[in-house]
């Protein structure tokens, strides 16, 4: 039988580590939603948003370092981010770059997406090129030919560089990348996503990088997309 000396110890002990590894984590958790990539490396930081993030103080952002901003405009076909135009004002009365995003979906033709993005998004000389997200999505079963995909995304890109005058901008994540090959497709500048640690998955160097989606700044609703911009080679 122990005794009820040495047994206290061990409760003492047992709590002492519980409360450490506590402790821990919530060291780390703080770290987590502070983080952002060096900026003596990444010089040009901004974020990307959507109506999930809530009210946005685009001056807030500004201050904590946001030099460039995307707005999702667009998701398919029939649907538009019910934010997009606030937060497309927002940024241009705080100075910041700014730039839309569309949702790709692999059910919808091209030829419908891009009408929903151009009847959504105005064109300025001065914003950034658009930016198209391909990923699956839970609303879209479908995993269509290689071909197809290419085939309908190439006439997607066409008519929004039509609109706005520049090329977009890719956003691929790993599993649409490893199921597309898109970034051996397209010659279209590429944004890589991947929290935290830099990726290494497309083929080619990438050009912005979602370094983490669970940033927090004061004076923007939950946690917000934190990206940078590779520097020079």
């Amino acid at each position: 039988m122990i005794a009820p000396r040495i047994l206290a110890r061990r409760f003492r002990i047992m709590a002492g580590v519980a409360l450490a590894l506590a402790l821990i984590g919530l060291l780390a958790s703080l770290f987590a939603i502070t983080w952002r990539p060096d900026i003596r490396d990444f010089p040009v930081q901004g974020v990307d948003i959507d109506e999930t993030q809530g009210s946005t103080h685009w001056f807030a952002l500004k201050a904590a370092g946001a030099r460039f901003g995307y707005a999702r405009a667009t998701i398919g076909a029939d649907r538009h981010d019910s934010r997009f135009e606030t937060h497309w004002q927002g940024m241009y009365e705080a100075g910041i770059a700014r730039g839309a995003i569309h949702v790709f979906s692999l059910c919808q033709l091209s030829s419908d997406q891009a009408s929903n993005f151009v009847t959504t998004v105005p064109r300025h000389g001065d914003q950034l090129p658009a930016a198209v997200d391909l990923d699956f999505r839970d609303d879209c079963p479908a995993h269509p030919d290689r071909r197809v995909v290419l085939t309908e995304l190439h006439l997607l890109l066409a008519a929004i560089e039509r609109h706005l005058g520049k090329s977009p901008v890719l956003r691929v994540s790993r599993r649409f990348e490893e199921r597309y090959g898109v970034s051996r497709a397209f010659p279209n500048r590429l944004w890589a996503v991947q929290s935290f640690f830099p990726p290494d998955y497309l083929a080619r160097r990438w050009t912005l990088w979602q370094a983490t989606t669970i940033r927090r700044v004061k004076g923007a609703g939950g946690t917000i997309n934190w990206n940078v911009i590779a520097p020079a080679p």
